[in-house]
């Protein structure tokens, strides 16, 4: 069953903005998007993505050519045109930790003063608990049909390198409302996926604003608890992948988040986690604040602990060493190295005196713009050439792909340190490279 024709807008395109609007669109609404940078909205607008997703660059430009889908700077045009706004601006992380919230206030503040029918505002960008609660006041002091106005919200699931596919095919799709209206409205909204078979748990404000948060510090601690475990591993002198495989069969537990490794990083995991342990404190939950305290203290650590391979590898210091590093993005299948364990690693390798360089298949002109420093490779091949030691810390799969023998060639020593328990490193050995694994004998 198709959906009903809505008149969507979407406020904010960034990563999760731009996905959700050209989203909306292939379900058949009526789209429009509204940023304030112009640059962005007339890049969008000329059916160009500012950021690297398999196969939203594609659709962006079929449903701009269908006319279902455009972009404007104009609040005002946005508050006359929809009857369902959805805020999907970004919420970093403060200095204390906490959610900024500067950009949802702005954005409200923005659009309420148009709001003159009925309409509603649904919220997906991720908040501390309460935050709903707090722009419905907002627009019952600034919008002129306050009254009519109603404020849900929708959390988003999305996984970097899997956005096209999250957003129209979602394993659940939840609805925090305070009204039945809203609820219908939402629903036909997501008729096409609903019809699909994707189930819709309609909940409270509260709760919708929690989730979020709750599965992103689940899916942390579950990455942090395997990498508690690879320590133990190496302490012990056991083997924390078969440890996994083990714990995988266990149906309680499953084997999805449980690879050992350099550890999680990007824009939400980390922010998330951070953002609960703040709101936690806020509510006097001493004992929630500290469980996602050593969460983010362990995932933490594996970077030093890599980096201690690292100065193992090549005799006990850094200094002067030619060090090539696979991989940068925060994980496969994106450009984005915001908080990326990887290029937090190069960071250390370098002040530690190592001439570091990089290859990622997608990530390196986002790499460059925090650490113009390192340097920069087209291939594989000649980010190896001469180098004293190779680092594996991004899984993307053209790496699991390299022939260790041929890349044997070019290198000064093989020597590698696998960040992240992916290559085969029996083939690896075969081929004369010394290997290094986390958690691993």
């Amino acid at each position: 069953m198709p959906s009903p024709r809505c008149r969507v807008t979407v406020i904010g395109i960034g990563y999760l903005g731009l996905t959700h609007a050209v989203c909306m669109a292939e379900l058949g609404h009526d789209v429009l998007a509204v940023d304030t940078d112009a640059a962005k909205v007339a890049m969008a607008a000329g059916g160009e993505a500012p950021f690297f997703e398999p196969g939203l660059e594609p659709m962006l430009r079929k449903n701009l050519d269908a006319g279902r889908l455009r972009f404007t700077t104009s609040y005002a045009e946005i508050a006359e045109f929809g009857d369902v706004h959805f805020l999907c601006v970004g919420t970093p992380q403060a200095a204390d930790g906490s959610a900024d919230l500067r950009y949802v206030d702005a954005v409200v503040g923005a659009l309420a003063p148009g709001l003159t029918r009925r309409c509603l505002v649904v919220g997906k960008s991720t908040v501390p608990v309460g935050t709903a609660r707090r722009i419905i006041a907002r627009i019952g002091d600034l919008a002129p049909a306050a009254g009519e106005v109603d404020v849900a919200w929708n959390p988003e699931f999305l996984r970097e390198g899997r956005a096209v596919q999250d957003s129209l095919s979602p394993d659940r799709i939840v609805f925090g409302v305070t009204s039945p209206w809203a609820a219908a409205l939402l629903r036909d909204v997501y008729a096409t996926p609903l019809a699909n078979g994707v189930p819709a748990l309609v909940m409270d404000l509260e709760t919708a604003e929690l989730v979020k948060v709750a599965a992103n510090s689940f899916l942390a601690t579950k990455i942090s608890f395997i990498n508690a475990m690879a320590e133990t591993c190496e302490a012990a002198g056991a083997d924390v992948t078969r440890l996994a495989e083990a714990l995988a069969h266990d149906e309680r537990i499953g084997g999805k988040f449980l690879a050992p490794g350099l550890g999680f990083g990007g824009g939400c995991l980390p922010k998330d986690i951070r953002a609960f342990r703040a709101a936690a404190d806020g509510l006097g939950l001493a004992s929630v604040a500290g469980l996602l305290a050593e969460v983010d203290a362990i995932n933490t650590s594996r970077r030093a602990r890599v980096t201690d391979l690292a100065r193992e590898a090549v005799g006990g210091s850094l200094a002067g060493k030619l060090v090539a590093v696979l991989g940068v993005a925060f994980k496969p299948g994106s450009d984005d190295v915001r908080d990326s364990p990887s290029l937090d690693v190069c960071g250390r390798l370098c002040q530690e005196g190592a001439v570091v360089t990089v290859h990622d298949p997608v990530a390196i002109a986002n790499a460059r713009q925090v650490m113009p420093h390192l340097r920069y490779a087209e291939t594989v091949t000649e980010a190896a050439h001469g180098a004293d030691l190779l680092m594996h810390l991004t899984e993307w799969p053209d790496y699991r792909a390299i022939d260790p023998a041929a890349l044997g060639r070019v290198v000064a020593s093989r020597s590698v340190v696998d960040g992240r328990c992916a290559l085969d490193a029996d083939h690896w050995r075969s081929a004369g490279w010394s290997v290094r694994v986390l958690g691993r004998p």
